[in-house]
This record gives structure tokens, sequence and C-alpha cells, in this order.
């Protein structure tokens, strides 16, 4: 039987250019899919949903999370990039993982996605085995949450070490055939590969023509730290015709500025993580220097032992960031800036439809139009730290937390609504992850401020 909703005066941001914004409309949905956006819809037959003193618009979209560490939370507070994967990968804290914690993982990391507006994640993740494959992914399957499970191997464990690449690729066709014979659902699949910067060349070519061969997103950590500017990975992949749009680039940070085009060029797609870049040493976000050679950078949260699990944080840091980066270059010419050089609506674009697109996955989200799936929040315009609007996408931008997120649908399906997840048995899930955590700390040998 068919499901009816019809979301009432709302302010609603549907980022379709060709449909524009409404101080108030309606929004019809029929089971998972937009119908009709328009003010004073007459609809019989639905559950009538009041969005007054609401900004309904687009789930939010995290192109770049370690999904797992939520269960790590709060621990790398003061930890640069090289300490973090001392401590998490490589024989730290990650290879301690039990296929248990990991779904356990997944499932935290999720839900905390979803209550702070992020419907939509790519989960980049280090596989152990295939057993921590399913938990992991089961983690994502039973929160609800849309997403690209990107599969990534290890390379540490003796699973991988006893014939890596044979397991990895028997292990990716099984995750395939097991998981996602379908792109017409909520989870669909990626590959997290080394790339160029952390494999042999040949294993980042063999590993970005199996991608193809699954068509799967092919995502990579690319240009950041200090031999981001020597490898020239962009220019190797460019002149080897490996660049297309169904790589995904995180960071890149400290590549050489032509090589940003060649990006651009290629329709690949930049996942900026501001706030982890800027804290761990990365280098300076690449914002406005993918943005200068005709890309549009997309938004992700990274590392949730570092950082809260929201993206409107990220929102404001990379806005921020860049006005930061071109300002300075004003003030060092004796000027004062005038008209800031990045707006607050060109950042909500970058968290919602460029995400969505780099993802592979704007056919289905990203904006409300009708015919697509309904992927929405609302965000309470009456509380505090938001009363009163003058400007929608500058609240949004600049002025929401994940505190002020009412309500959530995936897929038109309530997740979130009143403030409260849907459906979670929360005390449960702080026990499994506390179980976990204690497991974690107690078998790691690092440091004793983790127990």
């Amino acid at each position: 039987m068919r499901t009816r909703r019809l979301i009432k005066n709302g302010c609603v941001l549907t980022m379709d250019r060709s449909i524009g914004n409404f101080q108030k409309a309606d929004i019809l949905i029929e089971d998972s899919v937009i119908v009709k956006i328009q003010a004073n819809l007459d609809v019989s037959d639905s559950e009538v949903i009041d969005a007054s003193d609401m900004i309904v618009m687009p789930g939010l979209v995290d192109t770049h999370r370690h999904v797992w560490e939520s269960l790590l939370r709060t621990i790398g507070a003061d930890w640069s990039l090289p300490v973090y994967l001392q401590n998490i990968y490589y024989g730290g804290l990650g290879s301690k993982l039990r296929p248990a914690d990991s779904y356990a993982a997944n499932l935290l990391g999720a839900l905390e996605a979803l209550n702070a507006g992020v419907t939509t994640v790519l989960d980049w993740t280090m596989i152990y085995s295939p057993d921590h494959a399913d938990a992991l992914i089961r983690g994502l399957q039973d929160s609800g949450i849309r997403g690209v499970f990107a599969y990534g191997a290890s390379g540490e464990t003796e699973y991988w070490s006893r014939d890596s690449q044979k397991t990895f690729t028997e292990d990716l066709h099984r995750v395939k055939r097991e998981y996602f014979t379908s792109d017409d659902q909520l989870l669909t699949m990626g590959l997290a590969i080394r790339g160029p910067e952390f494999s042999s060349w040949e294993a980042s070519v063999r590993e970005i023509n199996l991608a193809r061969e699954l068509d799967a997103l092919c995502s990579m950590h690319i240009g950041f730290g200090s031999w981001g500017p020597h490898d020239r990975s962009v220019e190797k992949l460019y002149k080897a015709g490996l660049l297309g749009p169904d790589l995904n680039m995180v960071h890149a940070n400290t590549m050489g500025y032509d090589e940003y085009k060649l990006l651009a060029d290629a329709g690949a797609s930049v996942s900026v993580t501001p706030e982890v870049e800027m804290m761990m040493g990365h280098g300076y976000p690449a914002t406005g220097r993918f943005l200068e050679n005709g890309g549009t950078p997309a938004l992700g949260v990274d590392v949730v032992t570092s950082t809260g699990g929201d993206m409107f944080t990220q929102m404001k840091f990379a806005l921020q960031a860049e006005r930061a980066r071109v300002n300075q270059e004003i003030l060092a010419k004796g000027d004062m800036p005038g008209e800031l050089n990045l707006k607050a609506g060109q950042v909500l674009h970058f968290a919602t439809s460029a995400g969505a697109k780099a993802l592979r996955l704007d056919h289905k989200t990203g904006t409300l139009t009708p015919g697509k799936e309904a992927d929405l929040i609302f965000i309470r315009t009456t509380d505090l730290n938001m009363f009163p609007v003058s400007d929608p996408i500058g609240a949004v931008a600049q002025f929401a937390n994940p505190g002020n997120v009412d309500s959530v649908f995936v897929a038109g399906r309530p997740v979130k609504r009143h403030g409260q997840l849907l459906n979670v048995d929360l005390n449960h899930i702080r026990n499994l992850a506390n179980a976990s955590k204690e497991h974690l700390l107690s078998s790691f040998s690092g440091d004793a401020s983790f127990k």
C-alpha cells in the first residue's frame, strides 16, 4: 500500500537551482520519492507533517568518514597526523577490532551522523577479514543511513599477509555479490584504495582498474602532508589516462596547483575535511584552489577520534578557512577585504548536492527535486541560536548545530522526529559500544592515557 506524507509550511531550501527556494512551501512524498514541491498543496489521504518554523532542506552528505572510529571518540583531541596513524592503524587500535566491535562501531557512528542531519556518508574502511566486512555493512544497514561502503584492505594483518592481493580481490567480489547486486538500495559499493602515495604505482593502477571492473566509486587519500608536493600523483594518473569522474581524492592539500585543474577537467571529486586537515597537519584546506581551477569541492568529517561527527562544523571551518586565506592575501597588500570571496550558499552546496555528485548519488539525493528520493531534514528556527532568521542559508551554514535538527527522513522514512531518533535503543547501543571500547583499550599497549 502506498505511503503518502505531506510536509506543510516549511521554509524549503531545495538546493536545486532550477527550482529555487521557498519562504513557505509544501512537499508531497509518496513512498520514498518526492512528488511535488509548491505552496498550499491540497492532498487527501496523506499523513500531514507540520514544518512551521522549520527550515526543510536536503540531508547533509559526508563524503569521507572513518565511521568505526566512533568507538574511540575524543581520544585524538591532541593528535597530529603521524600520532593518529601510529595509534589507530599499522598495528594500532584498529587492528584489535573483533567483528562484533566493528558492528557496534558502525552502528554507533552512523546513528551519530543521522542524529546530526547527515543522511548520506561514505564510510572509508580498512577491512581485517570477511567477517569484519560483513559486520561493518550490517552496522550501516541497521542504522538506516544512506551510504557508500568503501572497502579497503588493511595491509597489516595475518589475514591479508597470506596472499593479500588475491584475498582482497576475492572478498571484494564476494561483498559485491552478496550485498551490492543492485544500485537501487540505500548502500552502494566503493573501494577505499591506498593510492600512489601509500602503495606502489602498480598496486594503485590495479586497484583503480578493479574498482572500474566492479563499477564502484574509487576513493584515495592523496596530496597531503610533507610528501604531497613532491609526488605529483595526480599528474602521474593523468599521464596514465586513469583520471575520471569515478575517482574521489581525499584532502589534496599540498599537491601542485596545476594538478587541481587536471582533476577538475577530468570530473574527479575532491573531499575536503577542513577541521581535521588544519588540526593534524595535512596542509591548508584545498577549497579555494580547487574552485579556482574549475572544480567544486565536497566536504567530509574524516576522523571522529578527533572531531565531532557533524557537517555544520565542517561547513563553518571550510567557509572561514578559505575566507581567511584570501583575506590575508589582501591584508598583506595593505588593503582591507571588501566582499568576501566565498559565500555561505556555496558551502551549503558543497555539503549537499556537490557531495551527492562526488559519491555518484546525485540522481537520488543531494537536492529536493521531484523524482529524487526524499532524504531531507528539518532544522528548528525557534531555537535561541537560530532565532530570528533573516537568511535561511546563512543560518544553516554558519549558525546551526546538531541540536537544531528536529527531524530526519531517509528515502521518505522518518528516522528522527521531534529531536529524537526513532526505533533506537540507545542504552543497548551504549552498552555495546562501551564493551567494545574497553576491549580495544585493554588490548592496546600504546599511550597509557587512553586507559
